[in-house]
């Protein structure tokens, strides 16, 4: 594959490139590992930044329906949209579905809009492993703003915060008291919680649902990147299209005040030693796949599932035979 001319492609905002180029970063294999990084590097000179947008929430809650008239609404103002949704993976076959293009069937018709689901595979956190160099591909590509769907796995789901500048919770109306609010996990990492579903019989509970979210909020300990007022919650209704206008409103203003304040350069800046701490990481953890070390784990786990050793004191001594080599 060539390297060169496929960074030349994405950059000129070609999408069957882009597809390669997130299928090449998406990949395994340690021939496309390397011709990945190479891309990557190629096209970090390009300086281009898109607004990053996460959005989690459990599943059933109406993610893809809110991103579809999100997305619609945003490209209907000339923007530039690419939503990455991450589909989990099954724990027996590692298959994936990968249907979310078709819960938005208006979206990929759009001109402006680019939509590319990924399995989870084996990462935990609600996002692919390769998740935040398709990011950083789509912002090569041109695109204004980039939305990173999670897998919707509830509250431990946390990880899409270091890929994105903006992290939104959607709620479903009746989906927890004040006391639900205030637990830690992704209810303090969110910017801005979105009751979803405000519409019909449902408005009056999505009302009640949102001013205890709203309550809860304020409970929380003030965050250093957070203008007063921030983070908030507010009603939105993805099928009658009702709220979605106003909440983008605030997420610009928020983003802007960031921008303007320093803080948007700091936390891309922690959030590349977060995924340069995690690459190593990942390939210690790789290390124990291969040769002796697999061996040595392999000789150890038996041991383990005999009851000659317990498993912390054969952790030990693979940990010590680590270090011999």
């Amino acid at each position: 594959m060539d390297i060169t001319k496929l960074a030349d492609q994405i950059r000129a905002g070609d999408r069957r490139a882009l597809a390669r180029g997130i299928t090449l970063v998406e990949s395994g294999r340690d021939d496309h590992r390397a011709q990945a990084a190479e891309l990557l590097q190629a096209l970090s000179a390009t300086g281009r930044q898109a607004l990053r947008i996460g959005l989690s929430g459990t599943p059933g809650v109406g993610k893809s329906t809110f991103i579809e008239s999100f997305g619609m609404m945003l490209t209907e103002r000339g923007l530039k949209v690419a939503v990455l949704a991450v589909d989990p993976s099954s724990a027996r076959t590692g298959g994936s579905i990968l249907g979310d293009k078709t819960r938005m069937p208006r979206l990929a018709r759009a001109p402006l809009a680019y939509i590319r689901p990924s399995p989870s595979q084996t990462h935990l956190g609600g996002i692919a492993r390769r998740s935040r160099e398709a990011v950083a591909l789509c912002e090569a590509a041109g695109f204004d703003v980039v939305l990173i769907e999670t897998v919707g796995v509830g509250q431990s789901e946390t990880v899409v915060a270091e890929i994105s500048d903006l992290f939104l919770l959607l709620l479903a109306p009746a989906g927890g008291d004040e006391l639900q609010g205030v637990k830690r996990g992704i209810m303090e990492m969110a910017d801005m919680i979105l009751v979803n579903k405000a519409d019909g019989d449902l408005k009056a509970t999505a009302t009640r649902t949102c001013a205890d979210y709203a309550g809860a909020l304020r409970l929380l300990r003030k965050r250093p990147q957070d203008p007063e007022g921030f983070p908030k919650a507010m009603m939105v209704s993805a099928l009658a299209e009702e709220g979605l206008e106003k909440a983008w409103e605030e997420m610009s203003a928020l983003a802007d005040w960031r921008r303007a304040e320093g803080h948007h350069d700091r936390a891309r800046a922690a959030q590349a030693r977060y995924w340069f701490a995690e690459e190593v990481r990942q390939a210690l953890l790789a290390e124990l796949e291969r040769g002796a070390a697999k061996a040595q784990m392999e000789r150890l786990a038996g041991k383990v599932a005999s009851g000659a050793l317990t498993p912390s004191l054969a952790a030990a001594q693979m940990l010590e035979s680590l270090h011999k080599r």
